[in-house]
């Protein structure tokens, strides 16, 4: 008999994402061209300097373990940006360097969260979030929001879903899938409804996603929901990385800032968990931070480009919507009017089926709205060529009108 698989990991779903990325990478390996619009990873090298640290820590011989939460200098990097950026004062003993942002949000989630708690989370969300809070035994509530406002959770909406149960909110601006950002302003209401939490003594940690703040476009302003009222500090863990930003997926660094008390707990799991993240790719990370930044003016630049013709372009294909990207690179596409209908004889009345039947029969890669907590939408990422999307677009187009 084999051996039996826990019920918590039983109930885990598997990444949509990267489960659409291995069914593209199966088509090629077949022979076939593949547009893959499906993972968030920008296309572009990691900048050559940051390559040039990495080499350097190599040849200076850091090769070997370090502190588990991160090297102090890396620390410090963390801090003097977010100090520069932001005018958030923190310590370095307050930040974790872990293996990803993932990795860090798994950290925050195991160490603040017991069995039976709630976390909101409003949908559509980044397909980890609530299977990492299963994890813990805690439960996601998952608030549905709508495209007519942008796909953003509402302060009337939020104070409705705390019970005497909730124990946290997550928040990602700019949002993966949906690329739609909250206004300083909007953020600012939502942190009015956590604060009022507390006066009522539920009080209501905020988990905020940031590791899409330096891709934001023209018209739309990022704000650090730490800064937006005094009160928020001591109450909010904020998330950042260097993989989007500085295209370095695969250097696998991310980190966690928060309470000093939440950080040392956060240190000491790590220590029993994975040791400390790879510490070549901590120098690189410095060099990302502290580096010339002429690089990630340069992407930005190129992604607004792909966001303005996959905005126009979408627009373009009969019976297809999307909200207004603010910031990251990724289309949340309304795909609601070519559900309960054939294509190429084969029916199709959902996101999962509509994602799959583009992929068999026009070869473009998406992933399915209903990964993301929302049925009706496909999520198709721009962070690839304007040669692919050009060509995944008109595909696009070919398979909801045939």
């Amino acid at each position: 008999m084999p051996p039996t698989i826990s019920r918590i990991v039983q109930a885990l779903e598997p990444s949509a994402t990267m489960a659409m990325a291995a069914k593209a990478r199966e088509l090629r390996a077949s022979g076939k061209t593949v547009y893959d619009l499906s993972l968030g990873e920008p296309d572009f090298d990691t900048p050559s300097h940051i390559c040039q640290a990495a080499a350097q820590a190599m040849d200076s011989g850091h090769t070997h373990y370090t502190v588990a939460s991160g090297i102090p200098e890396l620390k410090q990097a963390v801090v003097d940006q977010y100090l520069s950026a932001h005018g958030l004062e923190y310590a370095p003993q307050q930040v974790v360097i872990s293996n990803g942002a993932k990795h860090a949000l798994h950290n925050v989630f195991t160490v603040l969260l017991d069995p039976g708690d709630e976390v909101i989370i409003p949908a559509p969300y980044w397909v980890s979030y609530a299977e990492l809070v299963k994890l813990t035994g805690a439960v996601p509530v998952i608030v549905q929001t709508a495209e007519a406002d942008d796909f953003k959770l509402t302060p009337d909406a939020l104070a409705r879903s705390i019970t005497k149960n909730t124990k946290m909110l997550l928040l990602c601006s700019p949002s993966n899938p949906t690329g739609s950002m909250y206004s300083p302003d909007e953020l600012g209401q939502l942190a009015d409804v956590v604060i009022d939490a507390a006066v009522i003594d539920r009080d209501l940690l905020v988990v905020a996603d940031e590791i899409y703040e330096r891709l934001v476009y023209s018209g739309h302003q990022f704000a650090s929901f730490a800064t937006l009222r005094p009160e928020l500090p001591e109450r909010t863990i904020l998330i950042n990385g260097v993989s989007k930003t500085y295209a370095m997926t695969g250097w696998r660094i991310g980190w966690s800032m928060s309470p000093a008390n939440v950080a040392k707990a956060i240190g000491g799991l790590q220590s029993q968990q994975t040791s400390n993240a790879c510490s070549i790719s901590q120098y690189a990370a410095i060099a990302a931070l502290t580096g010339p930044q002429q690089c990630v003016d340069e992407m930005l630049a190129e992604f607004a480009k792909r966001r303005e013709f996959v905005t126009r372009r979408i627009a373009e294909i009969p019976g297809l919507s999307c909200a207004e990207m603010g910031g990251a690179f990724y289309a949340f596409i309304n795909i609601s009017r070519h559900l309960g209908r054939s294509y190429d004889g084969v029916r199709i009345d959902n996101s999962t089926q509509w994602c799959l039947e583009l992929l068999s029969q026009k070869s473009v890669a998406t992933v399915m709205g209903s990964a993301f907590g929302t049925e009706g939408y496909a999520r198709a990422s721009f962070a690839t060529s304007m040669e692919n999307l050009e060509a995944a677009l008109e595909r696009i187009e070919q398979f909801v009108t045939q």
